[in-house]
Order: C-alpha cells, then structure tokens, then sequence
C-alpha cells in the first residue's frame, strides 16, 4: 500500500522491487533458461583516468542494500578520491544481485556528485565557517544525503532537524525572512529581541539584516537593539537587488568597525557559489551553502559483467578483466588488472567491504572526512 508521498519504502529497496523493470525480466529469462553463473561486476564511471577527482559517498547505503546476499563486494572506502576505473566490485551468482542493480546505482551516484561538489565549496573558502543549507532543494526524504555529505567534505554544520537526528549531529540556523516579515516593516527591533528572549541561550544570536532596508541601517539597528549579544549578522539579500555584493558587505564590515563592533561576524548565504566565495572569503566570515551542492548532476556510474566463471568479459565500450585501483606515489590514481603487480610503492584502495553477505566494514562520518581530508592533500585537489 502507498503511503501519502512519492517515496519508496526501505523495504522495497532491500527486496528488489525498487529496480527497473528489465531487471525483473532478466532474473525471469534466466531463471527459465537454468542460467546463473558466478560472476564479477565492476561500477564504474570512466574507464581511464581523467584528471579529475570525485568524492566516493552512498558506500554505506550499498553495504545494507547487500547485506544478506550470497555476495563477496570490495568497494573503495567512503571519502577517499577517486579518478576512473572500478570504485566497487562485487562477486557472485549474478541473481543474487542483478534486481538491485538500479538502487545500488542511485546510492552512489546522487551521493558522490553532492560530496563532490561540498568538497568544492569547502575548499573555496578554507579560513570560513561554511554550512550546509541544500535540505530545501531536495525531497525530504533523502535530506540526510545533503546533509552527510556536506558532514563529509568538512562543512561545520547542517540546518536539517530530522537529518541531523539521523546523523546524530545538531543542527543549526537563526531566523528565516519569515519571522522579520510576520513582526512587520519597522518592527525588526521586536523580531530580533523576540528572538533573543525566546530562543535558547548556547543558540548564537545571528540577525537576519536585509529584510526592509539598507543592509547597514538593519546592521546598525541591530547592534543597537542587542548589544554585546550580538554574535553575527546575516545578509541573504536577493540577487536582484545586491548590486555589487562584495561591496555591500565591505559597507556593512566598515560600519560595524566604526562603531567598535569588529566582534561581530558576518555570514552570507542565498546561491552562493565557490566563485563568490573566492570573491568574499576576504571580507566574509561564513557562508551558507545550499543549491550549489544540490544542483549537482549525479555522477553516470554503471555497472558492468567483467568477468563470467573466471573468464573476462566486457560489452564494446568497456574494459574486460577483474581490475584494482591505487594511489600512487605522486598522487596519481592509476587502474590496472587485479592479476597484475601493483605500481611500486602504490597503495591499493579496495577494501573488503561485505563477504558472503556480512558487512565488515564500519562506516564512521568522522573518519570518512578525515579520510577525504588526507586524500586533498594527497592529489592536491582543486
């Protein structure tokens, strides 16, 4: 039975039904023609490297999806980097597998392009505090997958409640326009001390400054109106109206000094992009990052057959042949059969990720991110 949203059920992704059709109709065609050969299948999103890094995420989710399954699967652990070849490869009976194929794709791919692009933010701006604001861009249920991903490429925070709960992090965030709009034009004095008396004290107190007037005058009205409670201001203007943004907040930073306020941080958000991070991240003390991260294009994983009781095999277009990725010495992220000697001194980057239907592997955020941290480093990712 269908519940009241447009979601699938969990129990639905682990049974198989969550999957495209053909699936059904090759696990119906085998199963009549007595066929089912042990095999070894390789996700992929380009054959060579390219140059370019991705951040592997959704490997989690995957290990649940095969938990149980008669299936030995070793994966590149989440949040390392990877350019081409195979990130995961599993082996066994291929109807063990084959209905989950689409879900196990849509794990990783939807996963891996908002870390990817999280990572990308995070790097613009080093010295900022940067936060996750994707959560309103997607449905609600995969909310989690923002917000993990933000988690994972170093963001300091997530605004998503139930995320979080997910998580187990707290989220954050202040006041939307909303709360300025409802106490009305002339009244953000009493929105702001509202505020401040109602919301728990460990809560920075963040004044929304862009709601009626100039930034400054909601800025200065502001420091006048809280004082020393004052953490930060935020200036979410629309982009119709900002004009010469960085010139906007240099106005709202030289104000603030001259008063005696340099304590007061300031924090912009709405569309931001690493580029205006860049162009900010002087003048700026945090930024709130949301559809950048969002409006990321899933990365075109697809799983491939490369080998069928012990023989290789691949369709045109494909390379045929169990295969195993390294990091190199240099930094480099070089593919080459599994059968093969390993380049000298590279460090092979599959691990056993589920045999014979246990999971052993742990999935820790915290590790995960230092783990990508190292890897930055590592191929000098930009």
């Amino acid at each position: 039975m269908s519940g009241p949203f447009d979601t699938v059920s969990d129990e639905a992704i682990r049974e198989g039904t969550a999957t495209d059709a053909y699936f059904q109709r090759t696990e119906r065609t085998l199963e009549y023609a007595g066929e089912n050969p042990r095999v070894v299948a390789e996700v992929t999103v380009d054959q060579f490297p390219t140059g370019e890094f991705d951040v592997l995420a959704g490997v989690k989710d995957v290990a649940h999806l095969l938990e149980g399954r008669a299936v030995d699967v070793d994966a590149i652990p989440e949040g390392r980097l990877f350019d081409g070849g195979p990130v995961m490869r599993i082996e066994g009976p291929y109807l063990e597998f084959a209905r989950l194929e689409t879900s196990l794709l849509g794990f990783l791919s939807q996963a891996s392009a908002f870390a990817t692009r999280a990572l990308s933010a995070r790097r613009a701006a080093p010295d900022s505090q940067v936060l996750s604001f994707g959560a309103r861009h997607v449905h609600p249920a995969i909310t989690p997958l923002v917000e993990r991903a933000g988690l994972l490429a170093g963001m300091d925070g997530i605004s998503h409640v139930a995320a979080g709960e997910v998580l187990g992090r707290e989220a954050g965030g202040t006041m939307p326009h909303a709360l300025m709009l409802v106490f009305g034009k002339g009244e953000q004095e009493a929105a702001w001390r509202a505020f401040d008396d109602a919301v728990d004290a460990d809560v920075p107190r963040v004044a929304l400054c862009d709601t009626f007037t100039d930034e400054v005058d909601e800025t200065l009205r502001a420091a006048a109106e809280l004082g020393d409670d004052l953490d930060s201001v935020r200036i979410d203007t629309t982009g119709s109206r900002r004009g010469d943004f960085r010139h906007i907040v240099r106005e709202v930073r030289w104000e603030l000094d001259a008063i005696g306020r340099e304590d007061v941080d300031i924090f912009v958000s709405g569309g931001i992009t690493p580029d205006a991070m860049i162009e900010l991240r002087d003048v700026v003390d945090g930024f709130g990052v949301g559809s950048y991260v969002t409006n990321a294009d899933p990365l075109d994983f697809a799983l491939d057959i490369v080998s069928i009781e012990g023989e290789s095999i691949s369709k045109r277009g494909k390379l045929s042949g169990v295969k195993d990725v390294y990091r190199t010495p240099d930094g480099g992220h070089h593919v080459g059969l599994a059968d093969r000697e390993a380049p000298e001194g590279a460090e092979k980057l599959f691990e056993p990720l589920v045999r014979d239907g246990e999971i052993v592997r742990e999935f820790g955020l915290d590790a995960a991110a230092a783990r990508l941290r190292a890897d930055v480093e590592a191929v000098e990712f930009e």
